[in-house]
């Protein structure tokens, strides 16, 4: 890269250049990140390096501002307060009796707090809580025989009715009836009155036959590999309530039907509530335009982390329906049959197969070496996918930029669409740019900064953005 390209890219405080290369500054004697915030200096103050060896040869020492010796060691203080801060809520929530008092624990105040989970977590301080002592609270009612109410205070709500507010929001179900999973395999989850069947839909028909899952009218089924079990979830609707039946050749643990719960929310797209977003949307410029007067449009998950890597890596630069047949591929050959149906096979079953069980049925080898290999990783236990639920946005970034067969794109797709990140943007997704161009009636296509731009408005809550966008392109057929 050439002195001029350099400076442009100093000069613009180009984050995606951070570790590309250092900038020195003579006059100061300190080398920074090319994004650096501080005031720039003038072109003939200013060297270059490619490393921090060769900065520091020259008698440079590291700047305060942007920590470039923080960076090339993966040290980021910010993130290790914000971890930290996760431990101690999820722990023990009930000790914690506000946002305030997690700001003061953590030594920072709220502006700074409130910026850290926006950043890291892409949620607010009060929000992670709430969920925290909910979920606190879930595993307390399976685990033991704890009257309700002192469970909802250990978890650090004031009353028995605020706790049953909130674990009805997050859970969808009463605190007594989710006790129940300890005995029963089938559940009621409540629909909120603005819940719109379309795109959870849309997820249980993409298999070409009904292979791994079905729609049919008013009842639904998924098969699955839940707590290690093959299993089949049944949902049959009704007015404002889906009845979630799980079905096994074994008898079920509490532990398999706590995740056939999750799952239930997840693969209906009851995890994240839309209303913030719609209420951004609203003061967006173009943003009630964008909402379309469809309320309610929520992001459905996969079932599982890696039920969503492999439909990413077969997705990759293909068509929708070429990207089926190859999913409907890797579940034929390494899924279990139950009910009727071929449940989305394990990392440990995908690991049993050869590159050429999918190269002989229309696979790439490239792409049978990502999907085989990282099932591999995960068996061989360098990489826990699940775990990666319970850490902040850019470790998980970070994790997955390491697995081969996965960038920008696929990284932030599964964060959204598995990890039910809220402020994700998939940039250089075709139907995304397609969309941007269409909706703002674009003479060209936007690139990369473009359309970040288009999507800053709507921060932090850019997931369920870029997902409404997708859905306008359908708009016009």
């Amino acid at each position: 890269m050439k002195r001029a390209e350099l400076l442009e890219r100093f000069y613009a405080r180009d984050a995606r250049h951070d570790g590309t290369f250092l900038v020195g500054v003579v006059t100061t004697g300190i080398y920074c990140l090319p994004s650096c915030p501080a005031k720039k200096p003038k072109p003939e103050n200013v060297r270059f390096f490619e490393d921090e060896t060769g900065a520091r040869a020259v008698g440079l020492r590291a700047c305060k501002r942007c920590r470039p010796d923080h960076f090339y060691r993966h040290y980021d203080p910010d993130r290790e307060l914000v971890q930290a801060t996760i431990a101690a809520v999820r722990r023990r929530p009930g000790d914690f009796a506000d946002a305030r008092e997690l700001g003061r624990s953590a030594g920072v105040g709220q502006t700074k707090l409130a910026e850290l989970f926006r950043a890291k977590l892409h949620t607010t301080p009060a929000a992670f809580l709430a969920r925290s002592r909910v979920v606190w609270a879930a595993a307390e009612l399976l685990a033991t025989e704890r009257r309700v109410l002192d469970i909802a205070l250990d978890a650090g709500f004031q009353s028995q009715s605020s706790f049953h507010e909130n674990f009805r929001r997050s859970y969808h179900m009463a605190p007594g009836a989710y006790r129940r999973l300890t005995r029963e395999d089938e559940f009621t989850l409540s629909l909120p009155a603005d819940w719109r069947p379309d795109e959870a839909r849309a997820m249980f028909e993409r298999s070409h036959a009904g292979l791994c899952e079905r729609a049919d009218g008013r009842t639904w089924v998924k098969a699955l590999e839940l707590d290690g079990r093959t299993v089949r979830l049944e949902y049959r609707f009704r007015a404002g309530a889906v009845r979630v039946r799980l079905e096994s050749s074994k008898r079920t643990a509490r532990s398999t039907r706590a995740l056939a719960h999750l799952t239930a929310l997840r693969t209906l797209g009851l995890v994240r509530d839309p209303a913030p977003f719609e209420k951004r949307a609203l003061r967006v410029r173009s943003g009630a335009r964008l909402l379309g007067g469809r309320r309610g449009v929520r992001i459905p998950q996969t079932a599982d982390a890696f039920e969503g890597l492999v439909w990413v890596i077969v997705g990759q630069q293909v068509n929708l329906t070429f990207a089926r047949t190859c999913r409907d591929v890797v579940i034929e050959l390494a899924g279990k049959p139950t009910g009727g149906l071929t449940a989305h096979p394990s990392p440990q079953a995908v690991a049993q197969l050869d590159y050429t069980d999918l190269t002989t049925r229309q696979f790439s080898r490239r792409k049978a070496e990502y999907v085989i290999d990282t099932a591999r990783a995960i068996t061989n236990g360098e990489l826990d996918l699940e775990s990666l639920r319970d850490t902040t946005s850019d470790s998980l970034s970070e994790t997955l930029n390491a697995v081969r067969g996965l960038g920008p794109w696929s990284i932030a797709y599964l964060s959204m669409r598995s990890f039910g990140l809220e402020d994700c943007v998939p940039v250089g997704d075709a139907g995304l740019v397609a969309a941007l161009r269409n909706f703002y009636r674009l003479d060209h296509r936007p690139d990369v900064d473009e359309t970040l731009a288009l999507l800053a408005p709507f921060a932090p809550y850019r997931s369920l953005a870029t997902y409404r966008f997708w859905m306008t392109l359908g708009d016009d057929s």
